[in-house]
């Protein structure tokens, strides 16, 4: 079995060689591992880093000429997975890697189709009040639309059976990833589990890219995809 780690990055200078090594020294039992990094046009030092991983054969090194977004990235790394499972993992370490085992559990044991980490059974330090009030909106705003309770709709840690999300035939390209894919796993009556994490919040000083229109736009693309598909 293997699982593909995606790993979309946007000007992460700071912390993409933590990141990529946090991902790399996971503790993953009899479970191969590729990490698909997707550089979304950065214009920091963040690509020349990425490149000196280049040698990795674990590493799948991806470029985009123009910023597209989280989604868009996402979409270019799909199409070169090669594991059996796919997990979401964001290069701010925000995300601690060695909850991958935990994430994972729900689908060895054929209980899920689909794993959301979610924040809020875990553990939470530094998250802004206003990004908690946004993530328990969008989270209230899924379970009554989808009829399926979710508390942590935004979270960064999800996990796929690749087969499955490969039949999403997704179409957001920025931060709307994570309702679109909510949408269509619930819809479709994929099997979802969450399980608790810990995370550790950055602020806008330190790089946090999510802005308040992006929670706007997460809740027209829940209803958007509750109704067209």
């Amino acid at each position: 079995m293997k699982l593909s780690i995606i790993m979309p990055v946007y000007n992460e200078e700071d912390t993409i060689v933590e990141a990529i090594q946090r991902v790399l020294n996971a503790p993953l039992s009899n479970i191969d591992r590729e990490l698909v990094i997707v550089d979304d046009a950065s214009t920091d030092g963040t690509l020349n880093k990425i490149n000196s991983y280049a040698d990795d054969k674990r590493i799948i090194l991806i470029r985009h000429d123009a910023n597209m977004g989280k989604g868009a990235a996402i979409r270019s790394a799909l199409e070169f997975v090669t594991g059996d499972f796919v997990v979401i993992q964001d290069a701010d370490l925000e995300y601690d890697p060695n909850q991958y085992m935990s994430l994972l559990d729900p689908i060895l044991k054929n209980e899920a189709d689909v794993v959301y980490g979610s924040r809020f059974l875990g553990t939470i330090e530094n998250m802004r009040f206003l990004n908690f009030i946004a993530n328990k909106i969008l989270s209230w705003f899924a379970t009554i639309l989808f009829g399926k309770r979710v508390t942590d709709e935004a979270t960064c840690y999800k996990v796929f059976r690749t087969e499955v999300l490969k039949t999403y035939d997704l179409k957001c390209r920025g931060f709307e990833f994570c309702p679109e894919v909510t949408a269509k796993t619930l819809k479709r009556g994929w099997r979802l589990v969450e399980v608790p994490i810990t995370y550790k919040g950055r602020s806008v000083d330190a790089g946090k890219k999510i802005k308040a229109r992006d929670g706007l736009m997460a809740l027209w693309t829940l209803v958007r995809f509750r109704f067209r598909d």
